[in-house]
């Protein structure tokens, strides 16, 4: 059978990594274009499936790490340099390691420059790839997982082997995009695997409202078409794609600040609103009537009043009529529930005349997402607590972050 490295051409190019804080480049991904000798594309995928066949994995992962580290202008580059690596060389890391140091010392490239992107679910063998990631810091190179939350992700394993870098899936970024509970998923993660001590790096980053979902996550790193698609390395390239960036990062804070007024007008309306809801109560005048501004609100979707004990006094008024729930719930006639160890009650007594917010939770009646506003009713009724139920995701499409007092 031919060589699959003789009978086809490889191209070096380079994917942009950048710092949103620094606002600079600072590491590039080394990826390949293939060819056959007449021209026709191959995935690299595909290839590697046939050299898996032939038994050449070795020799074609040898021969593209050569190829990258040649191209790569390291004298003139201030970055780290991504090496995707085949989970076949961490079968045996001794060889391959030492292998790609002779590579690094050849060409001038120290290996702390070098980023090694493993799989972190690729590897068939776990024990051998935390002795590869052993080796290869004992030699200097740095560690990235490399589309982390895909597939049989592992927490333990990624605190086994505590990367320098978790590069997250790109897939967790498109759902966050359509979908805010993935959203709040995707936030959950970023901060989960930075306080273990991981820098994260979202990928795959192609429409500014990506852009803007990736800055709001905080993430260290960002990687996608929208600043840069892989190609050669040049000074233009690389201010051509910190000139982007920082066009990304100034329209985000734009956004972000239209959004910081809006969301401030919308919380001061809603405190005036149970405020007023409050004196209208201790008029007398009807509860649901009391109430009826109030539930008019984006996400209000509830209001009850609890005695001093946390006893529901009656029962609900509600945005919604009984007759548009769609699900029986023998948890939505609460009447009589006691409700004394729920935060948002302790919050009410001891911040009193005070518009306190919970935290969010389950709420019982719909099991959706909610935060709880609660404050006590003025002069003869200020052992009693008027509670109102939101649904945040209802709201700004669930960014808006509830303060502790309105």
């Amino acid at each position: 059978m031919p060589d699959l490295v003789q009978s086809h051409d490889f191209q070096s190019v380079y994917q942009p990594i950048l710092s949103p804080t620094h606002q600079k480049l600072v590491g590039y991904e080394a990826l390949v274009r293939i060819r056959q000798q007449d021209g026709t594309p191959v995935s690299p995928p595909d290839l590697f499936d046939q050299a898996h066949h032939r038994n050449q994995t070795a020799t074609l992962d040898r021969h593209l790490l050569n190829l990258h580290l040649g191209n790569f202008p390291a004298e003139d580059q201030s970055a780290w340099l991504f090496l995707n690596i085949n989970p076949h060389s961490c079968t045996h890391p001794e060889t391959s390691l030492d292998h790609l140091a002779d590579q690094c010392q050849d060409f001038g490239i120290a290996p702390d420059r070098i980023v090694l992107e493993l799989v972190e679910t690729a590897s068939e063998n776990p024990g051998a790839l935390l002795r590869f990631i052993h080796r290869a810091r004992e030699q200097g190179f740095q560690i990235a997982i490399d589309d982390f939350g895909m597939g049989d992700s592992n927490f333990e394993r990624l605190w086994q082997i505590n990367p320098l870098i978790v590069k997250l899936d790109r897939s967790l970024l498109v759902n966050a995009e359509h979908n805010n509970r993935a959203r709040l998923l995707l936030d959950s993660l970023v901060h989960m695997i930075r306080e273990s001590g991981s820098l994260v790096l979202l990928e795959g980053i192609e429409t500014p409202q990506q852009a803007r979902i990736a800055l709001s996550t905080d993430s260290d790193l960002l990687q996608g078409f929208l600043f840069a698609r892989p190609g050669g390395i040049s000074e233009t390239t690389s201010k051509e794609t910190e000139s982007r960036l920082k066009t990304v990062v100034s329209q985000s804070s734009e956004w972000s600040l239209k959004d910081s007024r809006d969301h401030q007008t919308y919380l001061q309306l809603l405190r005036f609103e149970v405020l007023e809801a409050c004196h209208l109560i201790v008029r007398d005048v009807p509860f649901a009537t009391a109430c009826q501004r109030l539930l008019q609100l984006d996400g209000v979707k509830r209001c009850f009043v609890l005695d001093r004990n946390g006893i529901q006094l009656g029962n609900l008024a509600r945005a919604n009529p009984d007759l548009q729930r769609a699900r029986f719930n023998p948890l939505y006639e609460s009447a009589g529930a006691c409700w004394a160890h729920r935060e948002y009650f302790i919050n009410a007594r001891e911040r009193p005349q005070q518009v306190t917010c919970s935290r969010p939770y389950v709420g019982l009646p719909d099991a959706r997402r909610t935060v709880t506003l609660s404050t006590t009713l003025p002069s003869a009724y200020q052992h009693e607590v008027l509670c109102v139920d939101i649904h945040p995701d209802a709201v700004f499409g669930g960014q808006l972050t509830f303060p502790d007092t309105l």
